[in-house]
């Protein structure tokens, strides 16, 4: 049965970490945070007394202070085809009109993450939505609901590129529905392929396109 053509679209969640790991993150910011002003500020407070501890510690803790915050808020969604980030505020980008995409990996303390980064209408504002994390031999992914709905709204775009990406999704879903190992499944093959020794890269969509024609 189709569904009718004024019902609401279907809500996903992108969310790669669950959000007990998110506060926790946004907690060690927190700490850090206050450990670094407080430093700073007994620096600054030597010279230009407790005032100047104040202010120094204030300059550092609050920009920190708002990163942790927006740590601990931050969630994504796609819906009808828009993926949305809230953090502080919130960015939407419609995939199915995005005019940038590109995959991006980040590699802090052995952790490489892949990432989709959209950028575009409907404010020509840019995205980023995690779809794995890996250390080792192991990591998370996202779920197999949320990757359908992103290779799907890829496909919808008819650029080259963007149903490539399509392409190299559904190739994760079909190593899973395999019982693939994670050291087996493209986005961790993808990821360990790109160089060492940067903390994010974006990855060249010619290379892409050919790690994607040796997929099965």
């Amino acid at each position: 049965m189709t569904e009718p053509a004024d019902a609401p679209a279907e809500t996903v969640e992108l969310d790669l970490l669950d959000r007990a790991t998110v506060r926790k993150r946004a907690r060690n910011v927190v700490i850090a945070a206050l450990v670094v002003a407080a430093a700073f500020g007994g620096v600054v407070g030597l010279v230009a007394g407790p005032a100047g501890f104040a202010v120094g510690a204030a300059v550092v803790a609050v920009p920190l202070l708002l990163l942790a915050l927006g740590e601990s808020r931050k969630t994504t969604w796609l819906r009808g085809g828009e993926v949305s980030v809230r953090a502080l505020g919130t960015r939407t980008v419609d995939l199915r009109t995005a005019d940038r995409l590109d995959l991006v990996i980040t590699d802090v303390r052995g952790m490489r993450t892949v990432s989709l980064l959209v950028g575009g209408p409907p404010k020509g504002k840019a995205v980023s939505v995690a779809l794995a994390m890996y250390a080792g031999t192991g990591g998370r992914e996202l779920g197999v609901l949320a990757l359908r709905r992103i290779a799907d709204a890829l496909a919808s775009i008819g650029d080259t590129h963007a149903l490539v990406l399509s392409e190299l999704v559904v190739a994760q879903l079909k190593s899973e529905a395999r019982g693939d190992g994670a050291a087996a499944r493209p986005l961790y093959r993808l990821a360990s392929l790109a160089p060492q020794g940067r903390m994010a890269q974006k990855l060249n969509p010619q290379a892409v396109a050919g790690f994607v024609t040796t997929l099965d």
